[in-house]
């Protein structure tokens, strides 16, 4: 479809019927988010299945009690070994003379709680405190689910029953699990989730009061590995200072995916290039917490640090713990890297260049044996569309602040397979998360004036969209 469009702002009259709208709508929102919040829907097999289908079903009524829908359903997806996924909730409304499809993601699934003692409010009880939400879920993702919510209800409110504008609407259930069968469910229900537009809620604004776009993400390579000196465990002071164990070996080895300054050592991973934001040190210790006498680490600016430079974090060892450790020289040593990597770069070539850096890193002629691989594409959004466009001049309106392109250093890496399934679709990663939000920590929570902009931008995306013509 060939769309004709000039962006600009909405016009007053549009933006205030929308904003009051969803002023009137908030407080029930709320409501319907402490509700989802209270479900604790993980999509991780040591977890009861059944809040999960708790949580779908929460979530499909939701949308069937909009009144909008042709069609709500929780539907599944067997993923490539067979396993049948989380359910997920797709609804769907066909478009009407000539006008786009709209695709509105998000996902009902959470992170585990953690530890309880480092929550200042109870994980699966939404919690109202200076100005923001808590709650396990309260920003990732359940307020993208109700931001689609308000959205849609806005739009029919002010559009009327019989609005031309097609919608789909993807709730996934285990995004926070990997998204195993995202592919599958994709290819099996592509007639109904095909659409113009992709608008992705699990992202960023870069404060509650100024919006962005997330214009580019990280792609990941994660890959666990063996290092080996010796064929059993032996005494360690009847053999150390002469026969190298496995853990000083994958400790060399290890050290050797940085340079001194902290740069990663592996060679022939590419760059992407930003523009500046105001980003200073001080706002990098404050949103990561790090500590007073830690230094940050690479060359060049934080923002090209943190979305377009390659990153390496060792994120897990297997070793023998101190409360069981004995004198002892190891085996062997398993580690999991996790490797991000910038947008323009193929997965599969950052695995074989990491790979071919830790064979040649191996100290002591240590063997070096390769096991599980994960691999996600980076994105790098089209500017050149309409609506792009659109969702801009809409979030520049709705937060009273210009839109701001940003990167994410972290990956949605299903992003590639939306592409690769709706090649024609433009896809908007929008969110309603802020800087303290701490998605996946304790303490959880979503900003309530970023969350009514975030309510607002998106309805009003969907009004302009219905008033688009071929």
């Amino acid at each position: 479809m060939t769309i004709s469009f000039t962006a600009g702002q909405p016009d007053e009259a549009m933006l205030a019927g929308v904003r009051a709208n969803v002023a009137n709508l908030f407080s029930s929102k709320l409501a319907q988010l402490g509700q989802l919040v209270r479900i604790p829907g993980i999509a991780w097999d040591a977890f009861d299945a059944e809040n999960l289908e708790r949580s779908a079903e929460a979530v499909a009524k939701l949308f069937t009690d909009t009144g909008v829908f042709d069609s709500v359903e929780i539907k599944r997806a067997a993923d490539d070994t067979g396993k049948i996924g989380a359910p997920a909730v797709l609804a769907h409304r066909a478009a009407k003379n000539g006008k786009p499809t709209v695709l509105l993601y998000a996902h009902h699934d959470v992170q585990p709680p953690g530890d309880r003692a480092e929550w200042l409010t109870e994980p699966f009880e939404p919690t109202a405190l200076d100005g923001r939400i808590f709650g396990r879920g309260a920003a990732d993702d359940k307020a993208g689910v109700i931001t689609h919510l308000t959205a849609v209800e806005t739009l029919r409110a002010l559009a009327g029953d019989e609005f031309d504008l097609g919608l789909s609407i993807f709730i996934e259930g285990e995004e926070e699990a990997g998204s195993a069968s995202f592919r599958n469910f994709l290819d099996e229900n592509k007639d109904k989730l095909a659409a113009d537009v992709i608008i992705v809620a699990d992202s960023m604004n870069w404060t509650p009061e100024v919006p962005a776009l997330t214009v580019s993400l990280r792609g990941v390579v994660s890959l666990e590995f063996e290092v080996r000196t010796l064929e059993h465990a032996v005494h360690s002071g009847m053999f150390g200072g002469a026969v190298p164990d496995a853990m000083l070996a994958m400790i060399k080895v290890l050290a050797g995916l940085h340079d001194e300054k902290g740069n990663v050592a592996v060679k022939g991973l590419k760059t992407f290039e930003f523009a500046e934001l105001p980003y200073t040190e001080a706002n990098l210790r404050q949103d990561s917490s790090l500590v007073s006498s830690a230094s940050q680490i690479g060359d060049g600016s934080i923002m090209q640090r943190i979305w377009g430079n390659p990153a390496i974090t060792v994120i897990g060892i297997d070793a023998p713990s101190v409360a069981v450790s004995s004198n002892t020289l190891l085996p062997s040593v398993r580690a999991k890297i996790s490797m991000r990597i910038a947008p323009g770069q193929e997965p599969e070539q950052a695995l074989e260049l990491l790979k071919a850096h830790l064979l040649e890193s191996a100290a002591f002629g240590a063997e070096i044996s390769f096991g599980k691989v994960e691999l996600g594409k980076p994105f790098n959004s089209d500017a050149s569309g309409w609506a792009q466009s659109l969702a801009k001049s809409s979030l520049s309106a709705a937060f009273g602040n210009e839109t701001v392109e940003i990167g994410i250093g972290g990956s949605i890496p299903f992003i590639a397979d939306l592409t690769e399934v709706f090649p024609a679709a433009q896809i908007l990663v929008t969110g309603v998360e802020d800087s303290d939000s701490r998605a996946h920590s304790p303490n959880e929570s979503v900003h309530l004036v970023g969350l009514q902009n975030a309510m607002v931008a998106e309805a009003l995306f969907l009004l302009r969209g219905n008033e688009l013509t071929k």
